[in-house]
């Protein structure tokens, strides 16, 4: 029988850090609409760079045509319109909308570089006379992400003002009820423990509404009526899915990883739809935490939490054969990652991955950087349930399995595999944060 070991090094191709690395993933990708580009951290710049490789040859070799990303939907739409040429700002105050912690995940230098060869690779392709770049051939960003409870509210108010202003009137007095200071958590709590009325009704009540009018408003709205009415049903959706989760964060009866990942797959069903509706085909790329894109049902998320996923939602909804899940993973090496919540990014070394772990055997294959095919049954030896890691945008070493650790099937969790063996650190721009460079010690105090 073949080992784990065995099986890693007959199948997995190494990368030489040329084109032909990504041509088996091309192949594999075939006629999919779908590609779920996954991160084993959120501050690993080999990640970035790894995704925004791929993404350039999926839109080059195969007609992709969005990317949409672990992001508020409001904050990466500014940069949307930056990248396809429907603004004015200069490149770095394209990012500016990212305000809220971790703001480096996105205002980094990997980003940067991506967003200027994207907006590079829209300008020529040009845009035809009274139309405009995203609504023609040209390639966008989107959020997926529901925190933007207020942000989304105010857009949604500003795009009634421009086409509708009695019913930006009733927007802004329906919103009213989300006001509390400009804080969704106090909102939450307030409204789950009976402090002060539910936004719910009212909120569901104004996205349909815009639904409604949606053929009127598109009619009075000019060329960029599409691409307008789009962006602000899907904010109106945002703030109707961020308003349960805020108020399922003081309950006990709903999941709100569930609710937050069910909304992140209704919005890339949502933005593939309106592709099609523009007469495009349809084809995304996804860029979000492989916790995200991993299928659940291949980790211990599915085996007792009960908890779905954007992967396995997003294969139950289109297809098995229309999505590709692609994981990436390291065993060493440097992360731009907080100690706690809201403070500050760090440049933080990655302790060494742990025995019974994937990351582990794929260190002992010795083959440094390499991709591996798991759709095939000649994966069956790593089915095995291994400890896999997950860094978020924040580190604990000192709790390391605990924290940053859970049990998976490879083969049942993705459809292949980025292994880099030794990753470095995104680098923050302008966050107005302190990026310190964590001291290694001689000695790994556990013993690895």
């Amino acid at each position: 029988m073949t080992t784990p070991i065995a099986c890693v090094r007959q199948l997995a191709a190494r990368l030489d850090e040329r084109p032909s690395d990504l041509d088996t993933l091309i192949d594999q990708v075939a006629d999919r609409p779908f590609v779920l580009l996954g991160e084993a951290s959120h501050g690993t710049a080999e990640f970035y760079r790894l995704r925004a490789e791929i993404t350039r040859r999926l839109i080059e070799d195969k007609g992709f045509e969005a990317v949409l990303v672990e992001a508020d939907w409001p904050d990466m739409l500014r940069l949307s319109r930056f990248v396809t040429g429907d603004s004015q700002d200069a490149l770095l105050d394209a990012f500016d909308d990212f305000q809220r912690f971790p703001r480096w995940m996105w205002r980094n230098e990997e980003v940067r570089d991506f967003v200027l060869s994207l907006r590079d690779h829209n300008a020529s392709l040009g845009a035809p006379s009274g139309g405009n770049r995203q609504d023609a051939a040209g390639v966008g960003l989107y959020g997926m992400d529901l925190y933007s409870l207020h942000r989304s509210a105010e857009a949604v108010i500003a795009y009634l003002e421009g086409v509708d202003p009695e019913q930006a009137e009733r927007a802004r007095g329906g919103y009213a009820c989300l006001d509390h200071r400009g804080d969704p958590f106090h909102y939450g709590r307030n409204v789950a423990f009976g402090l002060s009325p539910s936004c719910e009704e009212t909120s569901v009540k104004l996205l349909t509404g815009l639904m409604g009018k949606a053929a009127a408003y598109l009619e009075a709205d000019g060329p960029r009526a599409a691409a307008e009415q789009f962006f602000a049903e899907q904010n109106a959706r945002v703030v109707v899915n961020a308003e349960a989760y805020y108020r399922a964060m003081f309950g006990s009866r709903v999941d709100t990883w569930n609710l937050r990942d069910a909304h992140m797959t209704d919005t890339l069903g949502e933005l593939h739809y309106h592709l099609i509706h523009q007469g495009r085909e349809g084809k995304v790329v996804v860029w979000a935490h492989n916790s995200h894109l991993g299928d659940a049902r291949g980790t211990e998320m599915g085996w007792g939490r009960q908890q779905h996923n954007v992967g396995q939602l997003a294969r139950q909804r289109f297809g098995h054969r229309q999505v590709l899940l692609v994981g990436f993973t390291t065993h060493t090496g440097h992360v731009s990652a907080a100690r706690d919540w809201d403070a500050p990014v760090e440049h933080r070394w990655v302790h060494p991955s742990l025995e019974d772990s994937y990351e582990r055997l794929f260190h002992q294959s010795g083959l440094d950087r390499f991709y591996l095919p798991l759709e095939s049954d000649r994966a069956d030896p790593l089915k095995a349930r291994l400890l896999e890691r997950a860094i978020g945008v924040i580190y604990r070493p000192e709790t390391e399995r605990a924290s940053h650790y859970f049990r998976a099937s490879l083969p049942a969790q993705f459809d292949s595999i980025f292994h880099l063996d030794e990753t470095s650190a995104v680098r923050p721009f302008d966050t107005g944060e302190t990026w310190q460079k964590e001291v290694i010690p001689d000695t790994y105090p556990f013993g690895l």
